[in-house]
């Protein structure tokens, strides 16, 4: 028998509502929700591959643990006995930071990896904390943190509205967006294009973004903050900034015209290589639009300086007038973020609290860098004991870091890994636990992170499409008992940790005078909440206790989860809204235009100004139909353009003597990796580009897909010393590399598993 089912997509960030068709308890089709309030039916080849995803006949099904070496199936009590005995020995005789944390890119993208990870790291104590961030977008966290006090407060595009539209590092035309929920984006940049507005990139390679972009600026990688530092400087000396009404919500804006008086268009213009003519044009046409937005992405993040990038994006925003307004970049309002405080002095954002144990590498946002894990665990100083135990949820840092294979030695060193993920992958291959989640279809899905940083405000929840299969166990309750498995408390309920988290919201919201339940009786409270489980009951208490919430009962027109099941394609909350000064929460009550570190480091920029890369520069590249390492086992999203090959452009291959098609040896300085060149003239000269996430090929994995066509990793090049300060981001953009021409039989020893060529 055949029915559809409802589900909102987990494969990338921009959300799509999908309609599956469901046979035999099986996801058979899956196509865009024409109902979605947000999507409206678009649907990407990632959305349209989910059932494959969904049955993948290499996703675990059951526990994994380790016995005289060897990986073998276990029961569920089982694995989580061999967890508690695992971890607790470590933690107590060496310590809380004897017990590492790794987070990955998937967390964001499901219910149980917004709800317990914080409860677990809070639980174990820990400082040692890595995720995903640090190889993406930490830089922005960085900088919206020193800007605005809170480093998740990130103003989006205004994408519907907006009359210029200036990308610096993003093709959302393969990405679908990031740090910018945004269901067909391409649908969206082509409308901007329609209603008569200008799309400007600034792109090494000609993405499918730029080639649909009014203009197309080939910047030399990791000079961003340099461009975007003389456009703001054009601004200041041209007479031409004018933030309107954020004039009186800013401090610094006298310092910041002092701070950038070196970076000019003509002293910029030899590193960018951008002549200092289409500098000003650039700066000017951004002042001139009715309404514009400066978006940055993850190729402004990833550069020697990507937290002054992400600081500039938003200080021309600033300075053009355009942010928090209509048409520019404003702030989202979640259906799930707490009730709004008043505008005003508020903590602050503090960077560098403790530091890593071996660089002394500053914490950001409570994390070290994912680019010092594997330091901190091989390497004995007398700062603290490394790490020796691990907890990963989700990641695959041996793929997603610099140097894979220092970390990969490492990982095998460790007393004990706890691995939850679907896959026997690179990563989790080394785990002494393997705890597998069952396929999304059997999960529930709830935005929260992405909710936070959508072009609309809207809501919308999807109850698992498929009942959990037998044996299986859903991700939220394994979340929970790893939690209580890690703390000493194994064998509690897992619901106890629901209800401890409601208990301790609730007795907060109670005593908030800002809270629409302040003054009422906790109990009272929870005893209203529905839902058919703790997670459950958590959304409920979140959607009630929020911004669009009913207060339980205050706001009777208000949201809570049984109106939201009430609306199965979701509701729309209207779009952005401009919020300033209320989202402010640092210690002026003000934009800090010119905080103390940025201030810092702008010397080092200043240094950039002399100099100009020699030889090739390597850029990464994104692929529409993947997304980090975590899709290519599924045989739809591989093929085509989605390979593992290096761009090179025309000149620089006949220069080399190389051929298309032909094997090169790409070296850093981490290492060298050898895949098949492909001649194009999309990457500018003197730049190489070659995509993340591919080397599938060490022994011991059961990804049979990926195995078969494994390609390399290009972490492999880096050797993790290059970091941008502020953030302890990687730098995995604009890195120095050799190619040359191979010999087939060369390449072929090459490939084998951990070689460096």
């Amino acid at each position: 028998m055949s029915r559809t089912a409802l589900r909102i997509c987990p494969l990338c960030e921009a959300t799509c509502g999908l309609t599956l068709t469901i046979e035999d308890g099986r996801v058979t089709r899956a196509r865009g929700d024409r109902e979605d309030v947000f999507s409206k039916g678009f649907i990407c080849p990632k959305g349209a591959a989910f059932p494959d995803l969904d049955n993948d006949p290499d996703r675990l099904r059951v526990p994994l643990i380790r016995d005289g070496g060897e990986l073998r199936e276990a029961g569920w009590r089982e694995a989580f006995d061999a967890v508690a005995a695992g971890l607790r020995p470590v933690a107590e005789r060496y310590g809380a930071n004897s017990v590492g944390v790794v987070l990955g890119n998937p967390n964001v993208h499901t219910m149980a990896g917004a709800l317990y990870p914080p409860l677990l790291v809070a639980g174990l104590g820990t400082r040692s904390l890595f995720t995903a961030s640090t190889v993406d977008q930490m830089p922005k966290h960085v900088s919206s943190g020193l800007l605005f006090g809170d480093a998740n407060a990130i103003p989006v595009p205004d994408l519907d509205r907006t009359d210029h539209l200036l990308l610096i590092g993003a093709n959302p035309l393969e990405s679908n967006g990031s740090l910018c929920t945004a269901p067909d984006f391409p649908g969206r940049l082509k409308a901007l294009k329609a209603r008569g507005g200008t799309l400007t990139v600034v792109d090494p390679r000609r993405t499918r973004t730029a080639r649909l972009a009014d203009r197309h600026i080939a910047v030399r990688p990791g000079t961003d903050a340099l461009l975007l530092a003389a456009m703001a400087h054009t601004l200041l000396e041209e007479g031409l900034a004018d933030p309107g009404r954020l004039t009186p919500h800013l401090d610094g804006l006298g310092e910041l015209r002092d701070a950038l008086r070196d970076f000019t268009p003509g002293a910029a213009a030899a590193a960018c290589d951008v002549d200092a003519d289409t500098i000003r044009t650039l700066a000017r046409e951004l002042a001139a639009a009715p309404t514009a937005a400066v978006y940055g992405r993850i190729g402004s993040c990833t550069v020697p300086h990507g937290t002054l990038a992400s600081w500039l994006v938003d200080v021309l925003n600033i300075l053009t007038g355009n942010l928090d307004r209509p048409g520019g970049a404003l702030f989202p309002l979640s259906a799930t973020d707490k009730t709004p405080r008043p505008a005003g002095p508020g903590r602050g954002f503090a960077l560098g609290r403790w530091h890593s144990r071996v660089s002394r590498h500053p914490e950001a946002k409570s994390e070290l860098p994912l680019s010092a894990l594997a330091e901190e665990i091989d390497t004995v100083t007398e700062e603290g004991e490394p790490i020796r135990a691990l907890i990963v949820v989700a990641a695959n840092p041996v793929l997603s870091a610099p140097d894979g294979n220092r970390l990969d030695k490492a990982l095998g060193s460790l007393d004990f890994m706890v691995s939850v993920d679907p896959y026997l992958n690179e990563t989790s291959r080394h785990a002494d636990v393997v705890l597998p989640p069952p396929p999304p279809a059997q999960s529930p899905h709830y935005d929260f992170a992405f909710n936070t940083l959508a072009v609309r405000n809207q809501v919308r929840y999807t109850r698992p499409a498929v009942p959990l299969e037998p044996g299986r166990m859903a991700e939220t309750e394994i979340l929970a008992r790893l939690v209580l498995a890690a703390t000493g408390m194994h064998g509690a309920d897992p619901s106890a940790v629901d209800e401890t988290v409601i208990d301790q919201t609730l007795g907060k919201a109670v005593n908030d005078p800002v809270s629409p339940v302040h003054g009422r009786d906790p109990k009272e409270l929870a005893g209203l909440l529905t839902g058919a489980d703790g997670p459950e009951r958590r959304l409920d208490m979140m959607l009630r206790l929020g911004p669009y919430g009913d207060g339980f009962g205050a706001r009777p027109d208000g949201l809570g989860l049984a109106r939201l099941l009430d609306h199965p394609h979701g509701i729309d909350l209207g779009p952005l809204r401009p919020r300033l000064p209320q989202p402010l929460k640092t210690r002026s009550g003000k934009v800090e235009l010119l905080p103390a570190p940025i201030a810092a480091d702008l010397p080092r920029l200043r240094t950039a100004l002399g100099r100009r890369a020699e030889g090739l520069v390597l850029v990464g590249r994104r692929h529409l139909r993947s997304n980090n390492s975590w899709l290519h086992n599924v045989p739809a999203l591989t093929g085509g353009s989605n390979r593992c090959t290096l761009h090179l452009h025309p000149d620089d291959a006949g220069r080399l003597g190389i051929a298309d098609g032909q094997p090169v040896r790409i070296t850093g300085a981490g290492g060298a990796v050898t895949a098949p060149a492909e001649i194009t003239d999309a990457v500018r000269q003197g730049v190489v580009s070659l995509p993340h996430g591919w080397g599938h090929d060490r022994p011991g994995t059961r990804l049979r897909h990926a195995a078969g066509d494994p390609g390399v990793n290009v972490n492999q090049l880096l050797d993790g010393t290059r970091l941008d300060p502020l953030s302890g981001n990687a730098v995995l953009n604009g890195v120095p590399v050799e190619v040359a021409p191979v010999a087939p039989e060369a390449a072929e020893a090459a490939e084998k598993p951990g070689a460096l060529t």
